[in-house]
């Protein structure tokens, strides 16, 4: 197991005294079970633990009454060694979304108190991922509000990848150090740091991806579990969507690395094929996001805060959400050009996914600016109370477009920009240039 953030979280969760029952929501493969279980197990002296995407006969335990004493009493009945000790028994409600009465018995176990409970969830609320009897099942259970807490997890992000590498927190301390101070990092220290990067790229934070290469260091043997991952999700789209939907959605997913090859990476259903409308194929899009596959970035009609109360909806980009799977979609070396920092004509795409994967694991939401009249801004952040403008750019890379917005603070309303890439610590004036190892400590809002 490697050390995971969901950890901080879990242990202020059961520090509360009155505490709800927790949803952990995320999409598949992420390390939702591992680290519910593993927190579990530490924390209690009884764990007992429901799957019901591999065990249908556990969605019995919640037929009838939904009372605690009711479903206590069948699980105990159920299961050999169930054990239920007020204060001292976990319930661990896997996969809760194959089951929507163990959801509505949420409200139940919170008013009662005297268990825990922590559920996960891949394709919680994900438009079209039940039967047509699962849905009646779905429509005559109750979703249990203001009695259960939801929290969103991600694939490991860069920190979590550099925990997994044995950086101590005392080297991310003198990160943020220099970023903070705005000085640069010595050529060991960067270098080091630099190295760690371009694995990441690659590698993403799957955690069975991550230990794959961390065990094997086999760049061959890493893609083979990531195109795994990869089948697994198709695999969904066609045995969970709605039957008119499968190939679209299909489609949509596979179209993912052709939209970012181009200049002007906005998603774009034509490229998809080229009588594809969006009427037909906005579903499917949005079937993929909703089972946290991708992220879209939206453009925005100005330079100001709120973002979100400025962005233009039909606008957008879409990013794979984990950086590494983005690159096992491309052709085979495409990994090993990267260790060699060679990012090729593809480059573009790979720095901006890279960093769509280091915000979104964050949980920020994305945005980006384009006009028309050539201004492009790869993302737009609130980032110590402004609107910043964030591009990413090899170490050549220049861009008018931020010269041009930061001679005009009365037009555009915005003073500082951040350059991202493989620089330095630096500044010129209202530009900020850091390495992209250091973007993940941009969590100041």
């Amino acid at each position: 197991m490697y050390k995971r953030k969901i950890e901080s979280l879990l242990l202020e969760w059961k520090s509360q005294p009155k505490r709800k029952p927790l949803i952990i929501k995320g999409v598949r493969q992420c390390g939702k079970t591992s680290s519910v279980q593993e927190f579990a197990q530490n924390n209690y002296e009884h764990v007992i633990y429901l799957n019901f995407h591999e065990k249908k006969s556990y969605k019995a335990f919640f037929n009838g009454d939904l009372d605690v004493e009711t479903i206590t009493t069948n699980i105990a009945l159920g299961i050999i060694g169930a054990q239920f000790v007020p204060g001292k028994t976990c319930l661990i409600f896997d996969e809760v979304q194959d089951c929507p009465r163990a959801r509505s018995s949420l409200k139940f176990f919170c008013l009662d108190g005297r268990y825990d409970v922590l559920c996960t969830g891949s394709l919680l609320g994900v438009n079209g991922y039940k039967t047509k009897e699962e849905q009646e099942e779905e429509q005559e259970a109750s979703i249990p509000v203001g009695f259960e807490d939801i929290v969103y997890m991600y694939p490991m992000d860069f920190e979590e990848w550099l925990w997994a590498n044995g950086i101590k927190p005392e080297y991310i301390d003198i990160l943020r150090q220099h970023l903070n101070e705005e000085k640069p990092l010595n050529e060991t220290f960067h270098n080091r740091f630099r190295q760690l990067l371009l694995q990441y790229v690659f590698v993403g934070g799957m955690p069975e991806v991550v230990e794959k290469f961390l065990t094997t260091r086999n760049i061959g043997e890493t893609r083979k579990v990531q195109l795994n991952i990869i089948d697994s999700y198709e695999s969904d789209m066609i045995k969970y969507a709605p039957a008119a939907d499968k190939p679209r959605i299909r489609e949509c997913f596979e179209s993912i690395p052709k939209q970012l090859a181009r200049d002007y990476k906005k998603f774009t259903y034509n490229v998809i094929h080229p009588k594809a409308k969006g009427r037909d194929y906005a579903g499917s899009l949005q079937w993929i996001e909703d089972a946290g596959i991708i992220h879209r970035c939206y453009n925005t009609e100005i330079t100001e805060l709120p973002l979100e109360g400025v962005a233009i909806k039909d606008q957008f980009k879409v990013y794979m959400a984990d950086s590494g799977l983005l690159i096992s979609m491309l052709e085979e070396g495409t990994a090993w050009s990267i260790m060699q920092g060679d990012l090729g004509a593809y480059k573009g795409a790979i720095y901006e996914s890279l960093l769509a994967d280091i915000l979104g694991k964050m949980g920020r939401k994305l945005y980006y600016f384009h006009k028309d009249s050539g201004l492009e801004i790869d993302f737009l952040m609130r980032y110590k109370g402004e609107c910043v403008l964030v591009e990413c750019k090899a170490r050549t890379g220049n861009s008018k477009s931020t010269s041009t917005i930061l001679k005009h603070p009365e037009k555009y309303h915005v003073h500082q920009a951040i350059k991202i890439g493989d620089y330095n610590v630096g500044r010129d004036g209202a530009l900020l240039t850091i390495p992209f190892y250091m973007a993940f400590l941009l969590t100041e809002m």
